[in-house]
């Protein structure tokens, strides 16, 4: 992981003080120990006309993987390659923005006591980071940093391979950086910036994230059109801690403390836009929070104690498991490592109890796959799984989970494509998400799930999540799958017959299911 910072000078202003902002001596290369690794900082050219300094992270990606892990059988998913062998140790992300933030940490606050001056003044900079991810391209790369004063914003992509152009790009761009700025700007743009373009962080986010952001946005933040954005994305898409980012922002932004004070008024005689009643309204309960309040629920119903999370994600249901003491075991499977890993870091399964740590356990599988490990327990969840497979794939998923697992009690819930016209933002005839590869009508998953039932003895009944329209129903949809006492397992020569059976009556309304687009995680 790799960034140069280089400014230019004259033998009156020599570029060597970027040394003293930096409180590193050109002379000299120096190592800083950090949590996953070494930070080093050397300096290729030291001249008074330019001067360049150079971060490199050595990253240990073993020592990333050690301490990611929980407690007990609760830890992350260690076992799988992907998380010793990843892009971490080589493109900028939260890691290089903690170690920008750990080793420059007195030019990051614009403090110089040998140059101030310089310290306080634009300077000509030019920033490099030769491999960048950039969830979004390099459009939004350039959203970004254009508003904030830099002249030049080049984010040229990276091919998967340059020997195979028609492979097309990839999700990396190297960057270039050139404007007349503080330093301390520039390093508060690239703190903020760099996971918010990586879209993830090595660190569970908690609420004093709020605060470094703020701090490290003082000034341009506030002002930036991308502002919600880059809020949602600095503080892990976590709603509470985002709105209280977003509120204080919008303060800091109005400024209502000054113009009360030059007016001699009182605050709230201009901060009358909104009617105190709206403050005071609660703020609608999120889909995904009453489609986890029913399966909770229906957990309870069944009597359920060991639980199966089948495609957990990054462990919210996991997480509201927890909580309840009467799920004495949940195991949650997922076939994304890095899910699997912010799933850990959400549960701080680093930091939990022996006790608690002894009921979860994180794994990683596909649920198109048999899988041993999965045998025995009292309760199957699949919360907007199937919907994330193509249609082919879906018998294998069935008998792997019905026929194979068999738990007493599946869940399965899934979008309702009628209740789409109601969503104000999406667009006619598009589904829920980029990745939904079909999204079925009340009638379509009630066919799939009768069927299911009768070819592996379960009983099924349908239970509406979210409010119900009278004519299009609710947004979505949830069978409750109920193991018959005298059924017998289905016999493992009929998992052939079992997978190439399929109603015609389930194809979707769309065109979701095109073969043409690849395999989707079931997560």
């Amino acid at each position: 992981m790799f960034m140069t910072i280089s400014t230019t000078g004259t033998q009156e202003r020599p570029a060597t003080d970027l040394g003293f902002l930096l409180h590193k001596h050109p002379g000299r290369r120096q190592a800083f120990s950090t949590s996953y690794g070494t930070a080093h900082v050397l300096y290729p050219e030291a001249t008074a006309e330019r001067c360049t300094a150079a971060l490199l992270l050595e990253v240990d990606p073993v020592a990333l993987v050690r301490r990611g892990k929980g407690k007990g059988r609760g830890g992350s998913p260690d076992a799988a390659l992907a998380s010793y062998v990843n892009d971490r140790p080589y493109a900028a992300s939260s890691l290089l923005a903690v170690a920008l933030s750990t080793v420059f940490r007195s030019a990051l606050h614009g403090v110089c006591e040998a140059r101030p001056e310089r310290a306080a003044e634009p300077m000509p900079l030019r920033v490099e980071v030769p491999a960048l991810p950039a969830r979004g391209g390099a459009e939004l790369v350039r959203k970004l940093f254009a508003p904030l004063g830099w002249s030049t914003v080049e984010a040229v992509p990276v091919p998967l391979d340059e020997q195979f152009p028609e492979w097309g790009e990839s999700r990396y761009v190297q960057l270039v950086l050139e404007g007349e700025l503080r330093l301390a700007d520039a390093l508060r743009h690239l703190y903020v910036l760099l996971p918010v373009l990586d879209d993830a962080k090595h660190y569970w986010v908690s609420p004093d994230e709020v605060d470094k952001l703020l701090r490290a946005g003082e000034g341009w933040l506030p002002q930036h059109p991308e502002q919600k954005l880059i809020t949602s994305r600095y503080l892990s898409r976590r709603w509470g801690l985002t709105r209280q980012a977003t509120e204080r922002l919008a303060a800091s932004a109005q400024g209502l403390a000054r113009l009360a004070d030059a007016d001699d008024i009182q605050v709230e005689e201009i901060d009358n836009a909104v009617a105190e009643e709206t403050l005071t309204q609660a703020p609608p309960t999120p889909l995904s929070v009453q489609r986890r309040e029913a399966i909770l629920a229906a957990l309870r119903t069944a009597g359920a104690g060991r639980v199966l999370d089948l495609g957990c994600g990054q462990g919210q249901l996991v997480q509201a498991l927890l909580k309840d003491v009467r799920f004495t075991e949940i195991v949650g499977v997922d076939v994304s490592v890095r899910a699997l890993t912010v799933a850990a870091r959400r549960l701080g399964l680093e930091r939990m109890g022996e006790r608690q740590a002894e009921r979860v356990t994180l794994l990683q599988g596909s649920l198109t796959y048999t899988d041993k490990r999965l045998r025995g327990y009292d309760a199957a969840v699949l919360s907007e799984v199937i919907e994330h497979l193509d249609l082919p794939r879906l018998p294998a998923l069935e008998y792997a989970v019905f026929g194979a697992a068999r738990p007493a009690t599946v869940l399965v819930t899934t979008p309702n494509v009628e209740y789409n016209v109601r969503w104000e933002t999406l667009p006619a005839g598009h589904v829920r998400h980029g990745d939904h590869r079909f999204e079925w009508t009340r009638s379509q998953f009630r066919d799939w799930a009768e069927q299911v039932a009768e070819r592996h003895g379960y009983g099924v009944g349908f239970t509406p999540v979210g409010p119900e329209d009278p004519e299009v129903g609710p947004p979505t949809q949830m069978a409750v799958f109920t193991r018959e006492p005298s059924a017998h397992r289905t016999p493992a020569g009929n998992q052939g017959r079992n997978e190439a059976a399929h109603h015609p009556d389930t194809e979707p309304a769309n065109n979701a299911g095109d073969e043409t687009q690849k395999e989707a995680k079931a997560a």
